[in-house]
């Protein structure tokens, strides 16, 4: 049984002579039963699988009587960085965007990919050992958040409050402007990727994994109703994948330029430029200068920015009114469009306002809270319904995590506080 499982996701290959070949990948750590006995931990019974239809609980059984069956399998395509088309091809199952008026472009519809649980599970395995290699290495930046060990939104958020508040201290302008890739995942090219990895010294065998993973892919799109064609996907990486992610915020991580006057942050494929000086004119030209050489970087990788989801703001302190009439920037001008100051913006799940006030994140968390507690109401009427004990774990359960949501990175004034 184990000589068919090889046999099918490492099928013969015309290769180099044996010797020359352990000498290429003889630097391969050993996978041992804990590694994939971790791997499969992190795995979620609930998740659906892809075209092999084996769930994550059959796998774990698989573990649990056979716990070498897993590890003979996935050795070899570690040791000699191969990854078999039998494992890249995946399931996509289209579905409607909520809310859009026409459905007559593909932007209005969201495909979720469904990977063959085997695959994921090698995936995460590669995944917990290029990401320590990719930090030591230099291939992450230090203002990089998300996809990342112990790098939340709340650190991007976090970093960014901070940035401005120290800086205003001196009395300076202080302006954001916030980027969203386009396309993201689908943008990784391999061969950029690959030799980004080689020249930072990355494991011969991890970077042939790469190369061997991001090609030859291909998927078959779920309509209801239409037979499956499977099609070849020979655009960027896989997503849902687990290494997908770490991947992606490698392959960005030169969009971090070194600004004198700004800084650059990021949470995957959201970017953030930060800047000051005495003006905010000043800062809607330095802003504009630094998007044209962030601009000339992403040329080089084969990305692009959607303009349309691109934001200003001109950030002022709780004492300070809006920008008088001679201080007052003009529009920015990105690609032949103008992007005026917003007045209120959602980067990351959290509300902005321009004095960083607390009530624009925690008002609409309030009248959530409120909606959600005369749901509740109407569940246990008088003499009927939920009882109250149920009532109230229910009431916990719900509407305590929407109160302190972003508690963590914004303090809600008193009056707010009294009405929470």
């Amino acid at each position: 049984m184990n000589q068919a499982l090889l046999d099918h996701c490492f099928p013969p290959r015309s290769c180099a002579p044996l010797p020359s070949i352990l000498l290429l990948y003889g630097d391969c750590p050993e996978l041992t039963q804990e590694h994939v006995a971790l791997s499969l931990l992190m795995c979620s019974p609930s998740s659906a699988p892809g075209p092999d239809s084996i769930p994550y609980s059959v796998w774990k059984s698989v573990h649990r009587v056979s716990p070498d069956l897993l590890v003979s399998l996935l050795t070899p395509l570690l040791r000699f960085g191969h990854h078999s088309s039998s494992l890249k091809k995946a399931n996509g199952v289209v579905l409607d965007k909520p809310g859009k008026q026409s459905f007559d472009s593909p932007a209005s519809f969201r495909i979720i990919v469904l990977l063959q649980t085997v695959s994921k599970i090698l995936e995460r395995i590669v995944a917990s050992r290029l990401a320590p290699i990719a930090r030591y290495t230099g291939l992450l930046h230090r203002n990089q958040c998300g996809s990342l060990p112990s790098l939340s939104s709340f650190d991007a958020c976090s970093a960014l409050t901070d940035t401005v508040r120290t800086v205003q201290r001196p009395g300076r302008k202080v302006s954001s402007l916030f980027l969203d890739i386009k396309g993201g995942l689908d943008n990784v090219v391999s061969s950029i990727l690959c030799s980004d990895l080689r020249r930072k010294g990355v494991n011969h065998y991890l970077v042939a994994w790469v190369r061997c993973f991001l090609s030859d892919r291909s998927c078959c799109l779920l309509f209801q109703g239409l037979p499956r064609v499977i099609s070849p996907a020979s655009v960027g990486t896989a997503q849902g994948s687990p290494v997908s992610p770490l991947l992606f915020v490698i392959y960005v991580s030169p969009l971090h330029i070194a600004l004198p006057k700004g800084l650059v942050l990021s949470y995957v494929d959201d970017f953030s430029i930060t800047t000051s000086s005495p003006s905010y004119r000043s800062n809607s030209r330095t802003l504009q200068s630094d998007f044209g050489r962030l601009r000339a970087v992403t040329h080089a990788r084969r990305i692009d920015f959607s303009v349309s989801k691109t934001q200003l703001i001109h950030w002022r302190t709780p004492l300070q009114r809006d920008p008088l009439s001679a201080d007052r920037p003009p529009p920015l001008a990105l690609d032949g469009q103008l992007f005026h100051p917003s007045p209120k913006l959602r980067w990351l799940w959290d509300s902005f306002v321009p004095n960083l006030a607390s009530s624009a994140h925690f008002s609409p968390c309030l009248a959530l809270f409120q909606a959600a507690f005369a749901t509740i109401r109407r569940l246990s009427s008088y003499g009927s319904g939920v009882s109250p004990h149920l009532c109230h774990r229910l009431a916990f359960s719900l509407l305590f995590p929407i109160l302190s949501y972003g508690g963590d990175l914004f303090v809600p004034s008193k009056g707010l506080l009294s009405k929470m």
